[in-house]
């Protein structure tokens, strides 16, 4: 079954860990995907991913190097994409850093990168593309937040910040585009399998999985199936939602 077949897809932060994932399972399920990332190389290696998995000669994949949290550099990729394309049915907002520490020792810095990577980001993808989703009356955007987003988290009062955000403007732009058959939904990771967390000492995962009643990690696959359900029209009457995938930590 080839859930995404013919869909256009974007996802950003697409070179690494989640987003990677999301690209490839997508492109499993027959959807042409584009990635934004802002390493040349590893989004090359990506793309070739891409290709190794495509299930129909037709599929197209590729990726830019685009800055997400600015605005001038957003428009003018998504004017290629729909230059090439026409249009793109399916909009992952994943691309996301982290800047911690104690908020009496933030720098100003720290906590405009991480609003504007994480959080203006959504902004700046969605106003550049919600116009032709409006057009075409179908549409799906899935905004990638965390758990820290619900719970907030010591020491990423920026991260938790920009990701609350995120579950904030889920819901008003869900609002704004309903009525034109547009969903747009949230997921919120727990503590996932990647790079981020391979730097974790062992007490602290050990710390972190007992607040999972799962007892394990999640791993990129649990967050892109998630994905996939949502892009997908197995959710086309879902809209407005925050998906946890977290192994339980929140309920």
């Amino acid at each position: 079954m080839q859930l995404l077949k013919d869909k256009k897809t974007l996802v950003t932060g697409g070179t690494a860990g989640i987003g990677k994932d999301i690209a490839i399972t997508f492109a499993k399920q027959g959807a042409h995907v584009m990635i934004f990332g802002t390493n040349a190389e590893r989004a090359s290696e990506v793309v070739k991913e891409l290709e190794s998995v495509r299930i129909s000669p037709d599929q197209q994949f590729g990726s830019d190097i685009v800055n997400v949290s600015d605005k001038a550099s957003v428009d003018a990729a998504i004017q290629k994409i729909l230059g090439s394309w026409g249009s793109v049915d399916v909009l992952v907002n994943n691309a996301g850093i982290t800047r911690d520490g104690l908020l009496m020792k933030m720098s100003e810095q720290d906590w405009d990168d991480v609003m504007d990577t994480n959080l203006k980001s959504a902004y700046n993808l969605c106003s550049a593309l919600v116009r032709t989703m409006l057009k075409a009356r179908s549409g799906k955007i899935i905004n990638v937040s965390s758990v820290v987003g619900l719970t907030g988290n010591a020491g990423q009062v920026n991260y938790a910040a920009s990701k609350s955000g995120m579950i904030g403007f889920t819901k008003a732009l869900a609002q704004e585009l309903a009525t034109r058959g547009i969903c747009v939904n949230c997921i919120a990771p727990g503590f996932i399998q990647t790079k981020m967390t391979d730097v974790l000492t062992e007490a602290q995962k050990e710390a972190i999985l007992k607040k999972i009643p799962m007892g394990r990690l999640g791993s990129t696959e649990d967050i892109a199936n998630a994905a996939l359900f949502l892009a997908s029209p197995l959710s086309n009457y879902i809209t407005g939602q925050v998906l946890t995938v977290d192994g339980g930590m929140v309920m």
